[in-house]
Order: structure tokens, then C-alpha cells, then sequence
């Protein structure tokens, strides 16, 4: 049985480029993990919404709780031709007993959906290369420690630190759902249109998408789509890239870019697709770049909460199917051997 190495983390970059964990007695790059292997350290930030950073290239999870990194595993993702979809998803279903219903039954433990069309986390081998139809594999125990700490609408984020924003498989990047846990059909907004309503989730983590390419801001709450507004470029400021910022405990004393009758919540950026070595504007600067109506950023301010996630992407925004088409089978690759605990 593989253990996890139990060890503080620094924090470093998402994506692991210099991602450090380490004891009193030892120093280990994560990138030396061997498949099956994992770290977790979830007393660094005992409490908060949680965020997924896949990255494809690399063959790891980053786990992050408030803005801070408790954990980071081996991972096996779709081999070729079979390709894990890159984008920013929200956890739509958990079921820790899950089970195949295209391949003999197999087991799928503590599987959380990420696609309508099939894509998941789960439990499963790792080789120590791509071998699912799609799915993101996790070492079993690691998998059951992520299912303990995620609720339905906390964010995964699924890249290649060379990826392109022109390559991403699936552009468009957040799939809402309804109260009931029903994909969301969301009929076309126009251009200068505001929309704002908390009563369709009242509580749960929030995702904000910033999408450039819409000139349009989304806000969902526990994966529900509860606001939406037109967004109007008023500098010059380049993204190079989607970049994603996850909102601490700690505060600036500096006025709110939302509010600014309030002071300015502190956030960690991570840059999540495009050239890694590009630079990473702060979004204080992409917040002077970009307008929005006042009143629908004031009740922005009113529902921020540790652990809210702000994407800034030029691709495409919310992602919709239409809720009468049912949910595919979760996507695997054939059973190939029991999984290792």
C-alpha cells in the first residue's frame, strides 16, 4: 500500500514549476513523485473551498484550499486519441461508489464528474503515462481524501503548461447547473444586458469567469449560473494566457476595484494555460483595464468569500447543453488490473 508522503508544503506556482514540499529532516520536488505516490498536508489550510490544478504535461494534481496548496498527486490522464479535454470545469456529480456502466461493471470509486459528455476524477491504476479514454485517474486513497474535502460547483482546472489558448480542446469552460443538479440550458443574453440573481443558489463556493472573448462576466454559486454582466475593455493591459486567481483570508489596505467604499481582499494568482514564462499581469491592473456596471460589481464584492476563484480567459464563456439531452457514461479505458490501494 502506498502512503502519502504527510509533509508541510510552500507554496510555488500552480502547475509545479516550482512547486517545493518539504520536512525538517528531508527536501522533495513533487515532480519526483513515482506513480501511485501523493502528498497531503491538509492542516496548512484546514478549512475553505477547494480548486483542482490538473496538469496534463506534467502527470499531477495540485490541490488548493483558501489560495493554499495541500496536496499534489500523481495522475493518469487520457492516452492518445483519447485526450483529458483542457478548460476550467466545476465538480457536477460525486459518487463515491461509482461503477462502469460501459466497461463490465468496473469500479470507479469516489468518481466526481466534470463533463456531461463523460469526463471524471477518479480512483484508478497509474502506469506512470496517459492510459484513460479521457478521465483523470487518481491514486485510490488520494482520490478518497479529494472526495472528503470537494463539494458539487468547486472548480477544476485541467491544463497543459504548453498549451495555447488556440488549442484548447474544449473552449468553452464552465457548465452550469440548476438548483437540482440539472445541466443549465442558458438562453442568449444582450450585449448591455445585467443579470443578478442569488435566490438561484443561495449558498455554496463561488467561480467568476472573466471571459475577454465574450466581453462578458459570469458568476456561479455552487455551479449556478446567479449573474451576469457585459464587460468593456478601458486599458491596455495583455493576458497572455487564462490566468486563474483564488481569493485568501487576508485583506489589502487599499480600496475595493469592486467596491471601493471597502477594502481589497488579497488574491494568489496562477497561471493556468499559455507560454508559462509569459508575464502574469496583477489583477489590479487587469481590474483598472476592464469595466463593469457598478451595481452588479458591488453585489459582486457582497458574495466574495476565501476561496472564491476568478478566471480571466480570451476564450469563450459559460458552457451550456441542453437539459433534456441525459448525462453520458462516465469515459474509462478497459478494466486492466484491481486498483491499487
Amino acid at each position: 500500500m502506498k502512503k502519502p508522503l504527510a509533509i508541510a508544503l510552500a507554496l510555488g506556482c500552480a502547475l509545479g514549476l516550482s512547486l517545493t514540499v518539504a520536512t525538517a529532516q528531508t527536501a522533495q520536488d513533487a515532480s519526483r513523485l513515482k506513480p501511485g505516490e501523493y502528498i497531503w498536508a491538509p492542516q496548512v489550510a484546514p478549512e475553505g473551498p477547494v480548486v483542482l490544478v490538473v496538469s496534463l504535461d506534467e502527470q499531477r494534481a495540485y490541490v488548493y484550499r483558501n489560495g493554499i496548496a495541500i496536496g499534489v498527486s500523481t495522475i493518469s490522464s487520457g492516452k492518445p486519441g483519447k485526450d483529458t479535454p483542457t478548460g476550467v470545469f466545476t465538480i457536477l456529480q460525486k459518487n463515491k461508489d461509482h461503477r462502469s456502466n460501459l466497461y463490465n461493471n468496473a469500479p470507479m470509486p469516489y468518481m466526481q464528474r466534470l463533463t456531461w459528455d463523460g469526463i471524471a476524477l477518479h480512483g484508478g491504476n497509474l502506469p506512470g503515462y496517459p492510459a484513460s479514454h479521457g478521465c483523470v485517474r487518481l491514486p485510490q486513497a488520494f482520490a478518497e481524501q479529494l472526495f472528503g474535502i470537494t463539494r458539487r460547483g468547486d472548480t477544476v482546472v485541467v491544463a497543459n503548461a504548453k498549451a495555447s489558448p488556440a488549442s484548447v480542446v474544449h473552449p468553452a469552460v464552465l457548465a452550469p447547473v440548476t438548483r437540482s443538479g440539472q445541466v443549465a440550458t442558458a438562453a442568449p443574453m444582450g450585449e448591455f444586458e445585467v443579470y443578478w440573481d442569488e435566490a438561484a443558489a443561495p449558498q455554496g463556493p463561488v467561480s467568476i469567469l472573466v471571459s475577454l472573448y465574450d466581453r462578458r462576466v459570469s458568476v456561479l454559486r455552487d455551479g449556478v449560473l446567479i449573474g451576469s454582466a457585459p464587460l468593456q475593455r478601458i486599458g491596455d493591459v495583455e493576458l497572455n494566457g487564462t490566468v486563474l486567481f483564488v481569493m485568501t483570508t487576508e485583506m489589502e489596505d487599499i480600496p475595493s476595484l469592486l467596491d471601493p467604499q471597502q477594502r481589497q481582499h488579497r488574491w494568489v494568482a496562477h497561471r493556468v494555460l499559455g507560454e508559462s514564462g509569459a508575464a502574469m499581469p496583477t489583477l489590479q491592473a487587469l481590474g483598472q483595464s476592464f469595466w463593469v456596471p457598478e451595481a452588479f460589481s458591488r453585489r459582486l464584492y457582497g458574495i466574495l468569500q476565501p476561496g472564491t476563484t476568478v478566471l480571466v480567459s480570451d476564450l469563450p464563456g459559460v458552457r451550456a447543453t441542453p437539459a433534456e439531452q441525459p448525462a453520458e457514461p462516465v469515459l474509462e479505458s478497459e478494466p486492466d488490473g484491481p486498483i491499487q490501494p
